[in-house]
C-alpha cells in the first residue's frame, strides 16, 4: 500500500479486522459492505457537518440543481427520500458537500467511496486476475445503467443470464475497464475478472448514484 494514497488510521476505518482475517474467496460470504456514521450521517434527516439545506425556488428542478451542487440527481433524491423529481417551492432539499472518489484495493478486493479525505463506505468486489487491473489514477468517463455485454462473436443484452456486466456500467479513464456489477456474487472477493472490477448489482447501483463524469478512481496494488 502506498503512503501517499492512505494514512494507516484511513485503512482501519475502511477495512474491519475481522475482514482482514477472513480468506479471499470467502470474503463476499461475510461481508456484503461496511459503510461509516458519516455516510449514515448523509441519509438522517438532520443537518451535519458534509451537507447543507437549499430551499426550493419557483422554476427550480432537480437536474440544474444537482448540476450546481456537482452532484447526481440519483443521489438528491436518496438523500431526500424523494419519489419522483417533483419539488415545490419552498421545500428544503439535503445537499451533500462532500467531492466523492473512489479507492480500490486490489489486494484486498475492496472498493472505498470517499467523502473528501474522509472514508464513507467500504464494499466487497472483484479485480482481475494476473494483475490484469489496472493500477494509478483514472477518471470516470462513461455510465449506463442495464448494460449492454458485446463479447467475442455474440452480444448478450440487459438481463441476460451471460451479461457479465450486471445492471451498471461506470467506465474510466483506461479503455476498455471500468466497475460494473455481476452475475456471479459468489465470486467476490476474489481476483477472477478480465481487468475491470466487479460489485454486487444492488451495489454498484448505490456506487453510481456517488459518481459523476470525471470523479477519481485510484487503483492501488
Amino acid at each position: 500500500m502506498k503512503q501517499s494514497i492512505f494514512s494507516p488510521k484511513a485503512i482501519l476505518w475502511a477495512i474491519p479486522v475481522f475482514f482482514l482475517a477472513v480468506p479471499a474467496g470467502r470474503a463476499a460470504e461475510v461481508l456484503h459492505s461496511a459503510d461509516s456514521s458519516a455516510f449514515r450521517a448523509l441519509f438522517a434527516p438532520a443537518a451535519d457537518p458534509h451537507s447543507f439545506f437549499y430551499e426550493v425556488k419557483p422554476g427550480d428542478n432537480l437536474t440544474a440543481i444537482a448540476k450546481k451542487n456537482h452532484v447526481t440527481v440519483d443521489v438528491l433524491k436518496k438523500i431526500n427520500a424523494l419519489a419522483d423529481d417533483r419539488l415545490v417551492p419552498g421545500q428544503k432539499l439535503k445537499i451533500p458537500s462532500y467531492k466523492f472518489s473512489v479507492v480500490i484495493d486490489k489486494s484486498q478486493n475492496t472498493l472505498i467511496l470517499k467523502g473528501d479525505e474522509e472514508v464513507l463506505k467500504t464494499y466487497v468486489v472483484s479485480t482481475g486476475t494476473d494483475h490484469s487491473t489496472p493500477t494509478g489514477v483514472f477518471q470516470v468517463t462513461d455510465k449506463l445503467v442495464n448494460p449492454t455485454w458485446y463479447k467475442a462473436g455474440a452480444v448478450a443484452p440487459p438481463g441476460s443470464p451471460e451479461n457479465l456486466l450486471g445492471t451498471r456500467w461506470i467506465g474510466i479513464s483506461k479503455k476498455g475497464y471500468g466497475i460494473h456489477g455481476t452475475i456471479e456474487p459468489e465470486k467476490l472477493g476474489q481476483q477472477v475478472t478480465a481487468g475491470c472490477v466487479r460489485m454486487r448489482n444492488e451495489e454498484v447501483e448505490e456506487l453510481y448514484g456517488f459518481v459523476l463524469p470525471g470523479t477519481e478512481v485510484t487503483i492501488v496494488d
